[in-house]
This record gives C-alpha cells, sequence and structure tokens, in this order.
C-alpha cells in the first residue's frame, strides 16, 4: 500500500537537505517542535495543512511546488505498483538477429536488403 504521509516526509526531507539545513533550523524556523518534524519526514504522523504551511515556508517552497512533487512520486509509486501485480507471466523472448553490414550498398540508388528472422521480417532500404 502506497502511504501519502510517507511519500509526503521524503519529500520534505529531500526539500530540507537540498538546502543544507538541519531539522533543528526548520522546526524552529517553522515553530513545531523537532520531534514532531522528524516523524512527518520519516512519515509516521500525518501534517496537517497548517502544518504544512508553515514547513513550506520555512523551507521559502511553494506548497503547489511541494504537492506536485509529492504527486510525481505517487504517479511513479502506482506505476510500479501495478507493473508488479502485472508482471506474473514473463515477456516472450525475441530472437536476436545476426548483426548485417551495409556499408557495401553506399552508392547504390535504392537497393532493398530483406532480414528474415523467425518472427519477423524487416525490410530495409538504403538510400
Amino acid at each position: 500500500m502506497i502511504l501519502l504521509r510517507r511519500l509526503l516526509g521524503d519529500v520534505l526531507r529531500r526539500q530540507r537537505q537540498r538546502q543544507g539545513r538541519t531539522l533543528r533550523e526548520v522546526s524552529s524556523s517553522a515553530r513545531v517542535s523537532l520531534g514532531y518534524l522528524s516523524e512527518v519526514e520519516r512519515g509516521q504522523k500525518e501534517a496537517s495543512s497548517e502544518l504544512l504551511s508553515a514547513i513550506c515556508d520555512a523551507l521559502d517552497v511553494r506548497m503547489s511546488e511541494l504537492m506536485r512533487e509529492v504527486s510525481d512520486e505517487l504517479a511513479l509509486a502506482e506505476l510500479a505498483a501495478s507493473a508488479a501485480a502485472t508482471d506474473t507471466v514473463p515477456a516472450p523472448v525475441r530472437p536476436k538477429l545476426n548483426s548485417v553490414s551495409v556499408a557495401s550498398l553506399a552508392g547504390v540508388p535504392e537497393e532493398r536488403v530483406t532480414i528474415k528472422s523467425p518472427a519477423d521480417v524487416v525490410d530495409v532500404v538504403a538510400a
């Protein structure tokens, strides 16, 4: 299960670390206890909109930017979860073709070469 509070905490922590700031500095600026901010960053506590606003102000980050980054993280997590759920049958292995050199066709006007494999027929046109 994807927990929004955990994604939000991860994004808040990255924002703070990008600025090279400590939990103590941000908690003081946001007027939030150090322990509570730490729990929010670790995804252990749900942050209210008022608390998020104070933390964003302390980090000088727009809440919309924060939420956009959280949204992007959520989308990636959903895709990964969806892929893991549907990836029970391995994809078929396509045969590898031997490499074909078409350098000898250079200068020959419109020469067609057909490469055949067990699964596909590929036409290559040299111009």
